[in-house]
């Protein structure tokens, strides 16, 4: 109940993006889709950005998914945050 009470800064529905950065390892932006998948099925994995880090060993994937609500974000970040080859969601 408390998480509906809670104020948002964000008009829904709208376009939001989230980037996810982790390891520069094979399979990382591929497991990042279907998460975000999950949570906003019309994604079009074509339109996420990416950006390996200066070094090359880090890799950033920006993915903008179509936001209904807060819960829906609340849950597309905590799933994210538990992956084990995500290391920053912003």
């Amino acid at each position: 109940m408390a998480d509906e009470s809670r104020e948002t800064l964000i008009a829904f529905p709208c376009d939001f993006p989230i980037k996810v950065m982790g390891a520069r390892v094979d399979g990382f932006a591929q497991a990042v889709v279907e998460v975000v998948l999950r949570h906003d099925p019309g994604f079009d994995p074509a339109s996420a950005t990416m950006r390996p880090s200066s070094k090359g060993t880090y890799l950033a994937l920006t993915c903008t998914v179509a936001a209904v609500s807060q819960a829906q974000l609340d849950a597309l970040y905590r799933e994210l945050s538990s992956h084990p080859m995500v290391k920053v969601v912003l």
